[in-house]
This record gives structure tokens, sequence and C-alpha cells, in this order.
């Protein structure tokens, strides 16, 4: 599933359930091999992205661990274009409220996903390097 929507960004559709797509590379916290991660993104800026580390369970999903462990080899992929190095920025206090109510906003379902999950999902502000 992964690799086909990947395919679908890198050419152009960056759509899926109604949410806009892109693809987060990083590498493996262990193994360092490259991974690729499409994930619905939030406009926060005109040059910043924002990213939800929701993905059911009672963890947080691989790619944020991935992510945090080398924030520095972070890449994202906008439907149609090249990879653009990222910074990621985990957001917390005010600035995560703010952040989390335009989510919910335009994506009243993440608000359902957290609802159900007994921890709280991580929002991440991505700019470009």
């Amino acid at each position: 599933m992964n690799a086909r929507m990947a395919r679908k960004v890198q050419s152009g559709r960056g759509h899926f359930m109604g949410m806009d797509v892109l693809i987060l590379n990083t590498v493996g916290r262990r193994s360092e091999q490259p991974r690729q991660t499409p994930l619905a993104w939030f406009a926060d800026s005109d040059d910043a992205w924002l990213i939800v580390a929701s993905g059911g369970g009672s963890r947080h999903p691989d790619w944020h661990a991935n992510l945090m462990a080398h924030p520095d080899r972070a890449s994202i992929e906008m439907p149609g274009r090249g990879a653009v190095p990222v910074t990621p920025h985990r957001l917390d206090g005010a600035d995560r409220e703010q952040a989390w109510q335009r989510i919910t906003a335009a994506q009243p379902r993440y608000e359902k996903y957290q609802a159900k999950s007994d921890r709280r999902y991580p929002v991440i502000r991505l700019t470009p390097r």
C-alpha cells in the first residue's frame, strides 16, 4: 500500500480519502535503511507542513521514531515534485493546540481517532532546510 501510494504522489496525484498526501523520507533508526511513508499533511504556512503521528495502536508509528532519531536526514516529496530536505519540530503546548484545531477543522476524523487512543498524537511541523 505504501509503495503504491508513493508512486501516485510521485506521479502528481496526492489525494487519498479526501486528504492531501506527501511522502515522508526517513532512515530507519537502527537499520539506517531508507524509508518512504505516505502521510496526510496540513498547511501550516507558505513554507511549512503539519503531519500527525496517529497510526492507531498504543505506541507512535515507526516513521515517527525514525524521524526523531535522524531528523537531519528527513525530506518530503509533494505530488509531482522532487525531494525537499526538511527539519521536523514536535509541537507542544499552545503551538500544538492551535495546530490541532486547524487539523481537526480540516479533517474531523482525526478527533475521532484521537478519542479512541490512550496516547496523545504528536503533531510535527516540517520546515524546509
